[in-house]
Protein backbone atom coordinates (compact mmCIF):
# COMPACT_ATOMS: atom_id res chain seq x y z
CA UNK A 1 0.00 0.00 0.00
CA UNK A 2 1.57 3.28 -1.17
CA UNK A 3 1.66 6.30 1.34
CA UNK A 4 -0.68 8.13 -0.72
CA UNK A 5 -3.55 5.81 -0.41
CA UNK A 6 -3.01 5.18 3.53
CA UNK A 7 -4.00 8.75 3.73
CA UNK A 8 -6.87 8.88 1.64
CA UNK A 9 -8.11 5.70 3.93
CA UNK A 10 -7.60 7.77 7.21
CA UNK A 11 -9.30 10.69 6.04
CA UNK A 12 -11.84 8.64 4.87
CA UNK A 13 -11.72 6.84 8.42
CA UNK A 14 -11.80 9.87 10.38
CA UNK A 15 -15.04 11.35 7.96
CA UNK A 16 -17.19 8.15 8.96
CA UNK A 17 -15.75 8.57 12.49
CA UNK A 18 -16.92 12.36 12.70
CA UNK A 19 -20.33 11.51 10.98
CA UNK A 20 -21.07 8.67 13.68
CA UNK A 21 -19.94 10.65 16.34
CA UNK A 22 -22.81 13.49 15.23
CA UNK A 23 -25.34 10.90 14.87
CA UNK A 24 -24.90 9.12 17.98
CA UNK A 25 -25.49 13.16 19.81
CA UNK A 26 -28.24 13.74 17.83
CA UNK A 27 -29.78 10.18 18.76
CA UNK A 28 -28.78 10.71 22.71
CA UNK A 29 -30.24 14.38 22.52
CA UNK A 30 -33.37 13.76 20.82
CA UNK A 31 -34.11 10.31 22.71
CA UNK A 32 -33.86 11.68 26.12
CA UNK A 33 -35.81 14.78 27.54
CA UNK A 34 -34.44 17.63 30.14
CA UNK A 35 -37.64 18.60 30.74
CA UNK A 36 -41.30 17.56 29.99
CA UNK A 37 -44.45 20.16 30.62
CA UNK A 38 -47.36 22.02 29.52
CA UNK A 39 -48.46 25.19 28.18
CA UNK A 40 -51.58 26.76 27.31
CA UNK A 41 -51.92 29.88 25.25
CA UNK A 42 -53.73 30.62 21.94
CA UNK A 43 -52.10 29.70 18.73
CA UNK A 44 -50.42 33.17 17.22
CA UNK A 45 -48.09 31.59 14.56
CA UNK A 46 -47.50 28.36 12.95
CA UNK A 47 -45.73 27.57 9.67
CA UNK A 48 -43.21 24.74 8.10
CA UNK A 49 -39.89 26.77 7.40
CA UNK A 50 -35.96 26.44 6.65
CA UNK A 51 -33.86 25.99 3.32
CA UNK A 52 -32.81 22.99 3.44
CA UNK A 53 -34.48 21.09 6.41
CA UNK A 54 -38.27 21.82 6.64
CA UNK A 55 -39.29 21.73 10.09
CA UNK A 56 -42.71 22.55 11.87
CA UNK A 57 -42.14 25.69 14.40
CA UNK A 58 -44.64 27.79 15.95
CA UNK A 59 -45.70 29.90 18.92
CA UNK A 60 -48.58 30.74 21.75
CA UNK A 61 -49.37 33.51 23.58
CA UNK A 62 -49.76 32.98 27.13
CA UNK A 63 -51.96 34.75 28.95
CA UNK A 64 -51.46 34.98 33.16
CA UNK A 65 -53.60 38.02 33.89
CA UNK A 66 -55.72 40.09 32.65
CA UNK A 67 -54.02 43.28 31.23
CA UNK A 68 -50.65 41.69 31.62
CA UNK A 69 -48.03 41.33 28.93
CA UNK A 70 -48.57 38.06 27.18
CA UNK A 71 -45.19 36.10 26.88
CA UNK A 72 -44.72 34.24 23.86
CA UNK A 73 -43.59 30.43 24.01
CA UNK A 74 -41.80 29.26 20.74
CA UNK A 75 -41.58 25.62 19.78
CA UNK A 76 -41.12 22.83 17.44
CA UNK A 77 -43.19 20.05 15.84
CA UNK A 78 -41.41 16.94 14.65
CA UNK A 79 -45.22 15.12 13.93
CA UNK A 80 -47.14 15.74 11.41
CA UNK A 81 -50.42 14.26 12.71
CA UNK A 82 -49.89 17.46 15.47
CA UNK A 83 -48.83 19.51 13.05
CA UNK A 84 -52.26 19.31 11.09
CA UNK A 85 -54.12 19.89 14.38
CA UNK A 86 -52.20 22.91 15.30
CA UNK A 87 -52.65 24.20 11.36
CA UNK A 88 -56.69 24.01 12.04
CA UNK A 89 -56.85 25.27 15.54
CA UNK A 90 -55.02 29.08 14.41
CA UNK A 91 -56.32 31.54 16.55
CA UNK A 92 -57.61 29.11 19.05
CA UNK A 93 -56.90 28.63 22.63
CA UNK A 94 -54.67 25.44 22.81
CA UNK A 95 -52.89 23.48 25.57
CA UNK A 96 -49.14 22.21 24.34
CA UNK A 97 -47.60 19.10 26.36
CA UNK A 98 -43.81 19.27 25.33
CA UNK A 99 -40.33 17.64 25.83
CA UNK A 100 -37.29 20.20 26.34
CA UNK A 101 -34.47 18.46 24.29
CA UNK A 102 -31.13 20.29 25.12
CA UNK A 103 -27.80 20.27 23.03
CA UNK A 104 -29.56 18.91 19.31
CA UNK A 105 -26.66 19.33 17.27
CA UNK A 106 -28.15 21.17 14.00
CA UNK A 107 -31.57 22.82 13.34
CA UNK A 108 -32.52 20.37 10.98
CA UNK A 109 -35.14 18.41 13.58
CA UNK A 110 -36.39 21.82 14.84
CA UNK A 111 -35.53 25.45 15.36
CA UNK A 112 -36.62 25.22 19.42
CA UNK A 113 -35.27 23.22 21.86
CA UNK A 114 -39.12 22.49 22.93
CA UNK A 115 -40.90 19.90 20.70
CA UNK A 116 -44.71 19.31 20.83
CA UNK A 117 -45.87 15.82 21.53
CA UNK A 118 -49.63 16.15 22.44
CA UNK A 119 -51.93 18.67 21.73
CA UNK A 120 -55.62 19.68 23.44
CA UNK A 121 -58.05 22.03 21.80
CA UNK A 122 -60.03 24.55 24.32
Amino acid sequence: MTRSSRIVLILIGLIVAAVLILWAWAMVSLNFSYSEGERAGFLQKFSKRGWICKTWEGEILLTSMPGAIPEKFEFSVRDDAIAAQLSSAMGKRVTLSYAQHKGVPTQCFGESEYYVEKVVLQ
